[in-house]
C-alpha cells in the first residue's frame, strides 16, 4: 500500500508474499499518502471476516522518482522510506508490543491540487519529454487550506463515534508532510497550542515519505505509552483522502 508504486504489475505484494513465504493473498493498493492507514483498515476488516489470521501492511515509498525537481512546491523534503505493520487477532498475537484498534475511518473526497500526472501514458505523444505534466505537481497553498478542517472534522468525528474525545486521546501520529499543517489540525482538535508530545514531527530526520509518514511517527514515538493509553494515527493525502486508526496500548 503506497502512493508512488514502483510498477504497476506484477504486484509487488505478491512478490513480497513469495519472498517471505507466506500463504494466503496478497494485492497492491494506492489511496495517495492515504494508503498505509486504508490498508490498516483492511487488514482489520479481513481479520474481523475471517478471510484472513494475520495480515502484513508494507508501504514502499519511491518518492524521489516521481517528483518534479524545477518546481519548487514539488521537490521539497521528500524521501524515500518503507514502512511494515502486522495486523492479526488478539488471541493469537504473541508480540509483546501490542495495540488494540479500537476503530478505523475512512473518507475521500475528489480534488485537483495534488496529482501524479500521465507520465509513461503519453510517452506515444509527440511532446516535450520534459513538459511539466509528467511528473507529480501540487498547488500546496490549496491544500493546505482545504486539508486542515477536512481532517481535524474527520478526526473529531470518529473519535466521537466511538465515544471519545480528542483531549483524552494521548498522542496524535499524524501524516508528515508539514509542520504547521499537523499543529493546526490538532490545535483544532484540543484547543491548544501543540508540542512534539502530543503531535510528533519525524520530517527533520526522514522528510514526507507519503503514506509511511505517521507509520515512522508511530514507531518512533509509542514507547512510552502506559496500558490504556489511546491516540490516533491519521494519514491524509491527494484525492483527497483521510485516513484515522484509534489504538489503545495493551
Amino acid at each position: 500500500a503506497a502512493a508512488n508504486m514502483q510498477r504497476a504489475y506484477p504486484a509487488m505484494a505478491c512478490e513480497i508474499q513469495a519472498a517471505i513465504g507466506a500463504g494466503g493473498y496478497g494485492f497492491d493498493m494506492n489511496v495517495a499518502c492515504s494508503s498505509a492507514t486504508f490498508a490498516i483498515e483492511q487488514a482489520a476488516n479481513a481479520i474481523k471476516s475471517g478471510s484472513a489470521k494475520c495480515v502484513l501492511v508494507v508501504n514502499p515509498e519511491i518518492t524521489s522518482a516521481h517528483l518534479e525537481w524545477r518546481d519548487r512546491d514539488c521537490h521539497f523534503i521528500f524521501g524515500d522510506v518503507c514502512t511494515a505493520v502486522i495486523v492479526e487477532a488478539a488471541d493469537t498475537a504473541t508480540s509483546t508490543d501490542r495495540w488494540d484498534v479500537l476503530g478505523t475511518k475512512l473518507v475521500t473526497q475528489f480534488s485537483n491540487h495534488i496529482r501524479n500526472n500521465a507520465g509513461f501514458l503519453n510517452r506515444c505523444e509527440d511532446t516535450d519529454p520534459d513538459a511539466r505534466d509528467k511528473t507529480f505537481m501540487q498547488e500546496g497553498r490549496k491544500v493546505f487550506k482545504e486539508v486542515v478542517p477536512m481532517a481535524a472534522a474527520h478526526i473529531e468525528s470518529h473519535l466521537h463515534a466511538l465515544g471519545l474525545e480528542p483531549t483524552q486521546m494521548r498522542r496524535f501520529w499524524l501524516h508528515q508532510a508539514n509542520l504547521g499543517m499537523n499543529q493546526l489540525v490538532v490545535k483544532r482538535l484540543v484547543g491548544k497550542e501543540v508540542g512534539d508530545d502530543l503531535a510528533p514531527i519525524i520530517l527533520s530526520e526522514y522528510a514526507n515519505t507519503a503514506s509511511a509518514g505517521s507509520i515512522i511517527a508511530f514507531h518512533e514515538h509509542h514507547a512510552d505509552f502506559k496500558a490504556g493509553e489511546r491516540g490516533v494515527i491519521c494519514s491524509f493525502g491527494a484525492g483527497y483522502s483521510i485516513g484515522s486508526v484509534v489504538v489503545q496500548r495493551l
